[in-house]
């Protein structure tokens, strides 16, 4: 991942019809953390953000607060900041889809469709089911038991005349460009799920862009009694937000940054076919370049489900980081999983990494070493600097060598043209150089060393335990950048005399902490005495613990599946277990089809010795039952972290 030209990346914009929970948050971190690392590099960033204000659910959120849609829009856009910036989101712009200059490049984009594809844009009765929460058309095999597949509500049947974009002309081009750009549409899964989206036996249909009638929104310039669909008004924001005094046509500059290699977008993956899809053929009909990456994370659920409002399981960060900080809630996110994978969000969870890799790890790190630092060298602690720059010792190099190896598994898990991103890999490969560290302090005892009055040798130790936290501090600053400025602050020691605050102050597991369904407080931890054994049902032998612990066994999700020529029980499954990517053959092409198995989650044995089944190898199996007739895979209830283990 060797670039030095500009880079533009873009999230999602919100709707303000309510504010962020830690859902939409994490879209936002792993953003600007990307973001940073590049700036970090030399790269130049623009970070862009925004709010998206034209949809039905914000007039009903805004007649419901007895607010003009524009007011209410206005007092949103300053919840949606707050938010950010106590994230520390370092955001280079933000755009509102109600600002001039947006429905200006609305008007030019169509423009541009109409001069290239006169035939692009056309009227017609559209009749079928729209759900008014998450703004969209479905056709009925989109739909699940007659309900959204992502609110779970039942959609309204539309009946009007409405203007339609000649999706279908671009079938063919959206699949010979993801074919032929495999970076276009990460991670894998989601290119997969968009090509058996394409490759449907319908194909790509031509798709609504307008709403009759209607106050609010962007007027269609080419019909006024019409606005424009929100999402296809939404999308051009990409561009709009471009504008500025440097850069006054937004076109131009779009261009150029693509045609560089510069353009990211970073999207919840239930909105993949908007961008990967319908984008890509909306700029490609106005004549304009592609993005270079577009990348769809997982959700993040509480407790295996997905947050809402009615559920009342809604996690505010705000309040989160009004008790903890902000970076304790930056660093859970993306420590426990890959950004593409889903993830889980409870609050034993949250505390166990807290106190075991902040408060345990970095924080007793600065904490131990800098108090040692003060106690034993006193006023020669401008010696450190000394000592480090000629010690070549073979500690001093271990620590080094660390530093240089976890740098470079940074760059590789954070490479977003390549795959998934990995950012807790990356955070991983940190923490080895705090293992590192700790483990030299406790070798090396600098405390013995002092008792028996080896200065020299003291120095040498916590000048290289010194340089390595200075070393973890630059690689931590994209991640968390409060803890980053907190830790050099700590060990400058020619420049800070004052006591060093504890980073990361313990988390009582037994404090009382409150919750409700609009607070991000977590309820009290119960600790429950466990049930008496129940005596096993006669005849059935009984193994000891010991043995069940030989098999191991973890949720794996299905990337890819396709049938094994000659072998009609048989398929061959690519699938995800977080750290790596296998393959395993399964005797269940009777019973499932291939397109029907991308994404899902089953059960999988994982310690199996490889086998070759028709000649194709199998390094695992699924769990299955079984009936007279039919065979059902095991899938988790609840979505959880590919890799997760069953137990």
């Amino acid at each position: 991942m060797t670039h030095s030209h500009d880079l533009y990346i873009t999230t999602a914009i919100d709707y303000v019809n309510a504010t962020p929970h830690i859902g939409t948050a994490y879209e936002k971190i792993g953003a600007d953390v990307l973001a940073r690392f590049h700036r970090q590099r030399g790269r130049k960033v623009h970070l862009q953000m925004g709010n998206d204000e034209h949809s039905l659910n914000v007039a009903k959120s805004a007649a419901a607060a007895g607010l003009a849609p524009l007011a209410y829009c206005d007092a949103m856009e300053g919840k949606f900041t707050t938010v950010w910036k106590a994230l520390d989101i370092a955001y280079d712009g933000f755009i509102r889809t109600t600002e001039p200059r947006h429905q200006k490049t609305v008007a030019e984009f169509f423009a541009r469709i109409e001069k290239n594809h006169p035939d692009h844009l056309f009227k017609k009765r559209y009749t079928g089911w729209y759900c008014d929460s998450c703004e969209a058309y479905y056709t009925e095999k989109d739909l699940v038991d007659g309900q959204c597949p992502q609110h779970k509500s039942a959609p309204r049947w539309v009946e009007q005349d409405n203007w339609f974009f000649k999706l279908s002309a671009w079938e063919q081009p959206l699949r010979d460009y993801i074919t032929t750009h495999p970076e276009f549409i990460q991670p894998v899964i989601r290119k997969n799920e968009i090509m058996s989206f394409i490759n449907a036996d319908a194909g790509l249909q031509d798709i609504s862009i307008s709403r009759e009638g209607g106050t609010w929104g962007i007027r269609l310039p080419k019909d006024p009694t019409h606005t424009v669909y929100v999402w296809f008004d939404a999308l051009i924001n990409y561009i709009s937000a471009l504008e500025s005094t440097a850069h006054p046509d937004p076109f131009a500059r779009w261009n150029a940054l693509a045609k560089n290699r510069g353009i990211v977008h970073v999207i919840g993956k239930d909105i993949t076919r908007f961008h990967c899809v319908i984008w890509p053929a909306m700029l490609l009909a106005a004549g304009l370049e592609l993005p270079t990456t577009i990348f769809g994370h997982g959700f993040v659920y509480f407790r295996g489900e997905r947050m809402s409002k009615t559920l009342g399981n809604v996690v505010n960060p705000l309040e989160l980081v009004q008790q903890y900080g902000c970076d304790p809630l930056r660093y859970f996110l993306l420590r426990e999983n890959s950004f593409g994978a889903d993830g889980n969000f409870t609050w034993e969870q949250f505390i166990d990494r807290y106190n075991g890799d902040l408060a345990n790890g970095i924080g007793n790190l600065v904490s131990r070493t800098v108090g040692m630092v003060r106690q034993y060298l006193g006023d020669k602690v401008a010696r450190c600097s000394l000592l480090v720059a000629r010690n070549s010792s073979d500690t001093a190099n271990t620590l080094r060598d660390a530093v240089t190896e976890a740098t470079q598994k940074i760059q590789v898990a954070l490479d977003y043209e390549k795959g998934d991103i990995q950012f807790h890999d990356a955070l991983a490969a940190i923490w080895s150089v705090i293992t590192a560290a700790d483990k030299l302090i406790n070798e090396a005892k600098p405390w013995a060393l002092n008792k028996s009055g080896e200065k020299e040798k003291v120095a040498e130790v916590l000048a290289n335990v010194c340089e390595a936290i200075h070393g973890v501090a630059n690689l931590l600053a994209p991640f968390l950048p409060t803890t980053t400025a907190k830790i050099l602050h700590a060990i400058d020691f020619k420049n800070n005399s004052g006591d060093l605050v504890a980073l990361f102050p313990r988390i009582d597991t037994k404090e009382s902490i409150v919750t409700n369904e609009t607070s991000a407080v977590a309820a009290p931890i119960a600790t429950t005495p466990p049930a008496p054994a129940t005596p096993a049902p006669e005849g059935i032998a009984l193994i000891d613990i010991t043995d069940f612990a030989k098999i191991e066994l973890r949720v794996a999700t299905i990337v890819t599946a396709e049938k094994i020529a000659g072998a009609d029980r048989l398929l061959k499954l690519q699938v995800d277990l977080g750290t790596e990517q296998r393959q395993i053959v399964a005797g269940i092409a009777l019973h499932y089809t291939p397109e029907e198995l991308i994404g899902k989650q089953v059960c999988a044995v994982t310690n199996l010795k490889p086998v070759k089944l028709r000649g194709t190898e199998s390094h695992g199996m699924l769990l299955a039952a079984s009936g007279a007739d039919t065979v059902s895979l095991l899938m988790p209830m609840r979505p959880v972290p590919a890799g997760s283990k069953v137990k």
